[in-house]
């Protein structure tokens, strides 16, 4: 996925007039040859990048907020008067420029250097360890050394391969339209360069918060001044008769998304189980590579209780017009070698099946090592855990969230990366509160659904707009209290549900 790089618009080098820039509206231009926007931000004006670092997102169709500039995408948000990537899913910086103004015109022409990285925090950990390769524990390793710290990062991580974009797995990897060099968050020099050392391909066998030690499987001895819980989720398999076949797949890591590809070349029909995100984002990929797909799900309407009724008819039908076929209100009962039962009976025929049905958390270390756990890891505003020094991110966390008053547990990847940031900040002493808002996003085809907010029990939902459009706001509350907001084809609208939902957290604070 990709924004336009076109140099659209006009060149600032050349000037604009001062008077063609409203607030919060940015403008899309170049300077000389290079895409870049112009943001009048207060009584500011500042030009950076005009694409955003981590999809190439077009920032000038993104939201002004306060000095920021948020990405319509994927909600990542950069500094305007930086440039740096404050939020993820972003890592990297954008280019920018100095403004200068001579008779009401905005001229830019000199490009400003990258700026310095910060200088170590003058009280910091000697030794930190990020137990996770994914989304949370890169995200923190990558904000260590922006934040300056110097001491030593290690990182230990289940999966064999380093740090990847796990969302893609199920999207355009899976459907042969992203190339695998597309996947890592880093080259492997980056780990080299900036000192974090990977033991991939292990796990933790024991954790002593008291004495800060870890035991790695093989015996292997690890000491900390503090550490991060990264370790994620698992899918959650299924007790069904035969789902232990080789012709059965779940879809989590980088490897099993390589199995599910490889099964394709040889087969003309697949078997979804579970109409979950990952479920239907798997349809899509299968019939992107040609493959009968047939969803099997209990359901009545996929994904209405996360989406309501409305939206998630809307997906049914987008995915019935490319030719998946669903089995609803229906169970698979067994699985055989050439296919699979059904419980209302009948058989349904497949080359193999994949299952998608949710994940759990993985708890067993910081469970066994005496951590307070309640549907995951407790950790207050700041992700510390009941130990000192020890913090957790990502799938396992379980914190105070001041939108739905309830202490919650998010399994999403912008999430995930967020808070590994926040706990990266706060082992270097930043007393930084998570507050930032829960956001995700699912591909169906042509179509995005955007999700900002987190209402896992809501009673009434708004509709404005037609989903079949493609052009929609969904909004769901508890009682009258806003939880969370999903569009189709509102990218702005997402955004600034977000900063609303923002501002609300500020004034609870």
């Amino acid at each position: 996925m990709s924004g336009s790089e076109q140099n659209d618009g006009p060149d600032f080098a050349l000037g604009v007039e001062s008077g063609t820039l409203s607030a919060g509206a940015p403008i899309r231009g170049n300077v000389g040859g290079e895409a870049a926007i112009m943001a009048r931000a207060g009584d500011e004006v500042f030009v950076v990048g005009a694409l955003c670092t981590h999809y190439h997102g077009p920032l000038d169709e993104g939201l002004v907020v306060g000095d920021t500039i948020r990405c319509p995408w994927h909600h990542a948000c950069f500094s305007l008067r930086s440039g740096e990537a404050l939020r993820a899913p972003a890592f990297d910086a954008l280019p920018r420029w100095r403004v200068a103004e001579a008779d009401g015109v905005l001229y830019a022409r000199e490009k400003i250097e990258a700026a310095e990285p910060r200088p170590a925090p003058a009280r910091t950990p000697r030794s930190i360890v990020i137990v996770g390769a994914g989304a949370a524990g890169f995200a923190a390793a990558h904000a260590l050394r922006a934040e300056g710290y110097d001491g030593v990062i290690g990182m230990i991580g289940a999966d064999v391969a380093e740090p990847y974009d796990r969302p893609n797995l199920s999207k355009d990897y899976l459907a042969g339209t992203a190339p695998p060099e597309w996947l890592p968050l880093r080259d492997p020099a980056w780990y080299r360069d900036n000192g974090v050392l990977l033991r991939l391909g292990r796990k933790v066998e024991s954790l002593d918060p008291v004495g800060k030690r870890l035991t790695l499987e093989g015996g292997e001895a690890l000491n900390f001044d503090a550490l991060l819980l990264a370790t994620g989720a698992e899918p959650t398999r299924l007790p069904t008769p035969g789902a232990d076949r080789p012709n059965v797949f779940y879809l989590r890591s980088l490897a099993d998304a390589d199995r599910i590809v490889a099964a394709c070349p040889g087969a003309s029909r697949a078997a979804v189980i579970g109409a979950s995100f990952i479920g239907l984002e798997v349809a899509a990929s299968l019939r992107k590579r040609g493959l009968d797909v047939h969803v099997v799900a209990p359901e009545a309407v996929p994904m209405a209780r996360i989406l309501g009724p409305e939206l998630g008819a809307h997906v049914q039908k987008l995915h019935e017009a490319q030719g998946v076929v669903f089995h609803l209100e229906d169970t698979a009962t067994e699985i055989g070698e050439g296919g699979l039962t059904l419980g209302k009976g009948g058989a349904l025929a497949a080359d193999f099946v994949v299952i998608g049905v949710g994940v759990r958390p993985n708890l067993a270390l910081a469970e066994a090592a005496g951590l307070a756990t309640d549907k995951g890891v407790l950790v207050d505003e700041y992700l510390m855990t009941s130990a000192p020094d020890v913090y957790a991110a990502g799938d396992i966390a379980r914190w105070p969230d001041k939108i739905t008053g309830d202490a919650i547990r998010v399994e999403h990847w912008v999430v995930a990366e967020r808070q590994g940031q926040t706990a990266a900040r706060n082992m270097l002493g930043r007393k930084e509160r998570f507050d930032a808002v829960p956001f995700f996003w699912s591909q169906h085809y042509d179509q995005t659904i955007s999700y900002v907010g987190h209402a896992p029990g809501w009673d009434r939902h708004d509709v404005s707009g037609d989903p079949a459009s493609g052009d929609c706001t969904v909004v769901y509350y508890r009682g009258d209290r806003k939880l969370a907001v999903a569009t189709l084809g509102r990218d702005l609208e997402s955004l600034r549900a977000e900063a609303d939902f923002e501002k609300a957290m500020a004034a609870l604070a």
